[in-house]
């Protein structure tokens, strides 16, 4: 693989990251008619954004958190609490993402849970719940056991790099869903490539790279905290 300094990457990374966020937000403001909390179709504008920034941009800081190599020397203890909170203020906004999405069904009347979509999005909601949970438990609490850190850690870290793929298959494809669905009547069809689908396939596109770069990143060698983790990676952040 070929390899150059973290920190150009992580730059490149943020500005990726950044730029999904941005172009979620300035897709539902500019096309889909901005943003408001009153089950309107204003309301679902915040789906997207939060989902983007939480499960996928905020999330692929958390996963890549200990790839950082000033985390490699010195006290573990401001990595985990950086590790957690990063993964705990995703899953607060998918939290508000999926009320947003849900009280916008409710209110207009439209099913949930049909679309492939929606079910790609609930997998990677539900693995990342139980990974926040399991990883508190595991290495957080004061009476975890060390064969069980030893153990699951393995798991965690695969399950860490699948939620991120799962939530980038879940946000491409959400994204084809609702063209498909706005660019219908009265609108120049989708097939016709309109601006507003140039504009999404582009959001798509750079979602696609970001998520592709975490996992690049984290399949890295020379990136990978080394493993004398000895005495200090084994105990529990909570004493």
């Amino acid at each position: 693989m070929p390899t150059f300094q973290f920190l150009p990457f992580s730059a490149l990374l943020g500005t990726v990251g950044f730029l999904c966020v941005v172009f979620t937000g300035f897709w539902a403001q500019h096309w889909r008619g901005g943003f408001a909390w009153d089950g309107s179709a204003k309301m679902f504008n915040w789906h997207p954004v939060f989902m983007v920034t939480g499960m996928l941009v905020l999330y692929g800081a958390a996963v890549l958190v200990y790839r950082v190599p000033s985390s490699w020397a010195g006290p573990k203890l401001p990595w985990k609490l950086l590790h957690a909170a990063l993964a705990l203020a995703a899953f607060v906004l998918v939290v508000l993402g999926l009320v947003a999405v849900f009280g916008f069904h409710n209110a207009t009347g439209i099913p949930n849970m049909y679309s492939l979509h929606s079910w790609l999005g609930l997998a990677a909601v539900l693995l990342f719940s139980c990974q926040w949970l399991m990883g508190f438990a595991a290495f957080l609490l004061p009476w975890s056991p060390v064969w069980l850190r030893i153990i699951y850690k393995p798991i965690h870290v695969f399950f860490g790099s699948t939620i991120l793929a799962l939530a980038m298959a879940a946000s491409i494809s959400g994204i084809n869903e609702k063209l498909f669905f706005s660019l219908t009547n009265g609108t120049v069809p989708y097939s016709r490539l309109p601006p507003e689908a140039w504009f999404a396939n582009s959001l798509g596109m750079l979602i696609l790279v970001f998520g592709l770069l975490v996992l690049w990143a984290l399949a890295m060698p020379a990136w990978k905290r080394p493993e004398s983790e000895a005495l200090e990676d084994r105990q529990p952040l909570l004493h």
